[in-house]
């Protein structure tokens, strides 16, 4: 399922990373790597502050979409 779908509080597990290549790339920088847990802080009209690596992180619903848990 898309991360998109994950409500507050969802602690969730990486499963893949869709896109093109600079997508991917760009998601792997921040940190959305297969197997990566991710926790979902707040989402506010599909767009999600997660938390990622000890790191808070402010991603669209497009990008959240292309991210599978």
């Amino acid at each position: 399922m898309p991360l998109s779908m994950c409500g507050n509080g969802a602690v969730c597990t990486v499963k893949k990373v869709g896109g093109n290549s600079a997508v991917r790339q760009h998601l792997n920088n921040l940190g959305f790597n297969v197997g990566t847990p991710v926790t979902v802080v707040s989402t506010l009209d599909g767009n999600l502050i997660v938390r990622v690596r000890d790191a808070r992180v402010a991603i669209d619903r497009m990008m959240a979409n292309r991210i599978l848990v």
